[in-house]
């Protein structure tokens, strides 16, 4: 039986150097990019759970109205005694979906690279599935990382990433990430992927910037961040938000944008900003169906259903190996 003191993280988050040069090699590059992983303290975990709530913000609740129409069609798929690993966990809301439903779970991984988040949402679900073996792993899920091992052996590995987080990779980085997906998966394994699918840019647009201003605290979250952990002297006043469709490349750019020419000290490195200049901080592709056949191919999956809501604003796909 899980209880909330004895949930233990599993802590294989990188070290504080690797975050440092990652984030001097992005802000040093031409054009500048923060990679979106960097948004999921424990503040910026809380923001996107507001921007989850908002009225613009369609991926969330559609994808729940999904699970919750197909989640008796999911389970049967997923079989007896898995392993349900959760990539970028969050709050664990969709879990909760498939948790109900799942009532024969070898164990539970949530994995994320916001730690002290993660062990709270960890000992939240303890409370309510006390007889569920839980095992958080604080790791960069974007590398390969060691899977706990759980009392009872599972019958097959399950990797769930809802959310449409896919679609914050670039297509080469998405095939990586997918091929560490199919690793933890093993063979005979399989994934559940919430993918979101192209559709009106002025939909697209309306989602990533929202009349409440909630993703645009979201984005400069980051600079806070960086100030913080990196002695770093970001004026967050002086970068303002800016979401746009690149309806070419097929993704929402997500931007903080510098209002003047200022330089920053990071770590005691100094970075220049023109007027005008961006850091991209993320991209969010959305797929055909039919291209995201093709692309997860590639990495030994192939997709066996696909359910969507009635407009086709998004999917849920059962991929297996």
């Amino acid at each position: 039986m899980t209880s909330e003191h004895a949930i233990r993280l599993h802590d294989q988050q990188p070290s504080d150097s690797d975050v440092e040069s990652e984030v001097l090699e992005g802000l040093t590059s031409d054009p500048k990019r923060l990679s979106p992983k960097f948004f999921y303290d424990q503040r910026g975990s809380e923001l996107f759970e507001q921007i989850t709530e908002l009225p613009e913000y369609y991926p969330t609740r559609t994808e729940i109205a999904i699970m919750e129409q197909r989640v008796d069609e999911i389970a049967e798929r997923v079989g007896p005694k898995a392993s349900l690993i959760e990539f970028g966990s969050g709050s664990s809301t969709k879990t909760r979906i498939l948790l109900r439903h799942l009532t024969d779970l070898a164990a539970y991984v949530p994995v994320d690279i916001s730690g002290d988040h993660l062990l709270d949402t960890a000992r939240s679900l303890a409370e309510d599935y006390p007889d569920l073996e839980i095992l958080p792993v604080a790791a960069d899920f974007t590398q390969p990382f060691d899977l706990p091992s759980p009392r009872t052996m599972p019958e097959r590995n399950v990797v769930f990433f809802p959310g449409s987080t896919i679609g914050n990779f670039a297509p080469d980085k998405a095939v990586e990430l997918l091929n560490v997906m199919a690793a933890e998966a093993k063979p005979g394994g399989a994934a559940i992927v919430g993918v979101d699918l192209k559709k009106d840019p002025a939909i697209l647009e309306a989602a990533y910037n929202d009349s409440q201003g909630v993703t645009a605290e979201f984005n400069l979250n980051v600079l806070r961040r960086i100030n913080e952990e990196l002695d770093a002297d970001f004026d967050l006043l002086a970068f303002e938000h800016r979401a746009i469709y690149n309806e070419g490349a097929g993704r929402i750019e997500m931007n903080l944008v510098s209002r003047r020419h200022q330089t920053v000290n990071i770590s005691g490195e100094i970075i220049d900003f023109r007027k005008g200049e961006s850091i991209l901080t993320e991209c969010s592709y959305k797929f055909t169906c039919e291209e995201f056949v093709a692309m997860v191919a590639q990495a030994g999956f192939e997709v066996e259903t696909v359910w969507t809501d009635k407009d086709r604003l998004f999917s849920v796909q059962f991929l297996t190996r």
